[in-house]
């Protein structure tokens, strides 16, 4: 352990040995050399911080000192993400084109998952599981229809078409990121 020292410390705090300027003459090549300010390897970043950036915790990122108002960050960690524009885009037509082909499971999938993280998504999610099962109710309507042989085929196809159809307009409209509402729709989910 060192003991302090009686002497006072200078107004800009304990002295620095001093660096040669550039005017200053270079010691003979391979002789030792003193170490760069900062250390061995220069002033280095922060630990954490990518091309010398403020690190967290660290005076300039997140807080602005003792007593003054922290500016609010886009996303805290805490929660739902906010989804982009083009990942709400995204989601909302497979909403609609998974319904197509695998009826109301893929659009109450992406609904449940995404409802909290975006309105838009969560629109256009709750309008297609709605025309889903819709669709379901015609589904099984015309196999009922089936001992009526015609009857029973033409509903399927007429059922199956409109879903195609409307599906693929709904992913049109979605993808302009603009609401849709079926025409024939029963809003189970509302």
């Amino acid at each position: 352990m060192s003991e302090p020292s009686d002497r006072p410390v200078p107004p800009g705090g304990p002295e620095q040995p001093a660096q040669p300027g550039p005017g200053a003459p270079q010691p003979p090549y391979g002789s030792p050399q003193p170490p760069p300010a900062g250390g061995p390897y220069g002033q280095q970043p922060p630990y954490g911080s990518p091309y010398g950036q403020q690190g967290y915790g660290q005076q300039g990122y997140g807080q602005q000192g003792y007593g003054q108002p922290t500016p609010q960050q886009p996303y805290s960690g805490y929660g739902p993400r906010p989804m982009t524009q083009g990942d709400e885009k995204t989601w909302a037509i497979l909403a609609h084109l998974g319904g197509a082909f695998l009826s109301f499971l893929v659009p109450l999938v992406i609904w449940l998952v995404f409802r909290e993280r975006s309105r838009f998504v969560d629109q256009h999610g709750k309008e297609a599981v709605n025309f889903q099962i819709t669709l379901a109710i015609g589904y099984v309507a015309s196999v009922l229809l089936i001992p009526l042989f015609f009857i029973g085929a033409l509903t399927f196809a007429g059922v199956w078409v409109c879903s195609v159809i409307f599906s693929i307009l709904a992913s049109v409209v979605a993808s302009r990121s603009e609401p849709y509402r079926y025409p024939v729709n029963i809003r189970v989910i509302r």
